[in-house]
């Protein structure tokens, strides 16, 4: 069975699927890789490094498809709309798509994908299992996020970070205020605790507390009515009414105005980013102050937020970046990489696709299929109608020699 890898042709995409380092594993469970010339190149890893690896260049991308059982992607065509619509025409209905599908975003998208034909898995839909932890994408890439957002706070800041005794004086350390303490969110306050800042952290989660406080955070304690579980049954953040958020913004006032940094990652899947600092809030952080805000690509958390834009409001900076991870592709698509390998061994059996329907990681993330969105969840976010069993079952056939031409996602929180 081949599994092939391609350019990534969104805007300013730099990661790679998968990298030299991970085709030993692949070999082991009996599967080949063909590249697109050059595909690893803008995250350091040049065809050289595939073929010492066992890997082949292909001729061109149509080749790679061509030949490819799997593709395997950073962004799909349902999280690449605009820029991979060449590529429908290249892939196969008997064939597998595996990547970031941006999956309960926009029904076009994702109508477009089913129409290949093509089986196509959304790897930001994994549950958060702990079996499936070695294949969460949306956690390692997070991890990435959280620890470039300290640096690009850092860098705005007119501060430095840590506290310093100089002969010209007692430097004060930064204050930095972490909303969110998932991935991201503990990524950043360890990270900012290592540049020396003060750190206070918040989540709607009081479990968490002990987590941040072991990385040297404080943990900013709100009391706030009950509303039920904060998570859903996949593990990910649940969206709460309005009420709720407007009581959180006034508690969180006093620890916005006196932080000299302020990072946000409340993400919901499948919904706009909560509105958790407005801008009557950021009028009261002192000019110079940095917000660094993680969720933009889904309407963000501040206010003023504008996705991939730097925003002035009264003196205060804030950063809406969409694609952190992609700034550290190098290590950003080994984490990636080790995910994916992972979860090609979850869906392949001695070269053969094979896909078990009582499997929780295959049936939490199979997305398309036959001409189909299948995916429950994202079939009730879209308003589609439940499909029957037989309809969404996932018996699809074994691997095979497929040379023939054919036809056709920063940052979990």
């Amino acid at each position: 069975m081949i599994v092939g890898i391609v350019k990534e042709s969104f805007p300013g995409e730099q990661r790679v699927a998968l990298t030299p380092g991970v085709l030993g594993l692949l070999s082991k469970i009996s599967l080949e890789v063909v590249l697109e010339s050059g595909c690893g190149e803008p995250a350091g890893f040049p065809d050289q490094d595939y073929v010492e690896n066992g890997a082949k260049v292909a001729k061109s991308r149509a080749d790679v498809f061509s030949q490819a059982d799997i593709i395997c992607q950073v962004r799909t065509i349902g999280a690449n709309p605009q820029d991979s619509q060449s590529d429908l025409k290249l892939m196969r209905s008997d064939q597998i798509i595996i990547g970031h599908c941006e999956p309960l975003t926009t029904v076009d998208p994702i109508q477009t994908l089913a129409g290949s034909g093509a089986t196509s898995f959304a790897l930001e839909l994994m549950p958060r299992i702990t079996r499936a932890q070695s294949m969460d994408v949306l956690s390692s890439q997070a991890t990435i996020a959280g620890y470039k957002a300290v640096l690009l706070a850092a860098g705005h800041l007119p501060k430095m970070f840590p506290m310093m005794m100089t002969a010209a004086g007692t430097i004060a350390p930064a204050k930095v205020f972490v909303v969110g303490a998932g991935v991201a969110g503990l990524q950043a306050i360890a990270s900012a605790r290592k540049l020396g800042a003060v750190v206070t952290a918040y989540d709607i989660r009081p479990v968490v507390k002990e987590q941040v406080e072991s990385l040297g955070a404080k943990f900013l304690e709100i009391e706030l009515p009950a509303t039920g579980d904060s998570e859903d049954k996949g593990g990910y953040a649940k969206a709460m009414d309005d009420e709720f958020y407007r009581k959180q913004r006034e508690a969180m006032t006093h620890a916005v105005g006196e932080s000299d940094v302020v990072i946000t990652t409340a993400a919901i899947p499948g919904k706009k980013s909560p509105i958790l600092i407005t801008a009557t809030m950021i009028d009261g952080m002192a000019p110079g102050s940095v917000i660094v805000d993680l969720a933009a690509e889904r309407g963000g958390n501040c206010e003023p937020t504008k996705a991939d834009e730097t925003v002035i409001h009264n003196g205060v900076t804030i950063l809406g970046p969409t694609d952190l991870p992609s700034t550290v592709p190098y290590h950003a698509s080994q984490m990636y990489a080790k995910n994916v390998a992972t979860f090609l061994k979850e869906i392949t059996n001695e070269g053969r696709i094979e896909l078990d329907e009582d499997n929780e990681v295959i049936i939490g993330t199979l997305l398309t299929r036959d001409g189909e969105i299948v995916h429950a969840f994202a079939r009730e976010v879209f308003g589609l109608e439940p499909l029957t069993p037989v309809a969404a079952g996932v018996d699809i056939g074994g691997g095979g020699d497929t040379g023939e031409a054919g036809g056709s996602g920063g940052s979990d929180t």
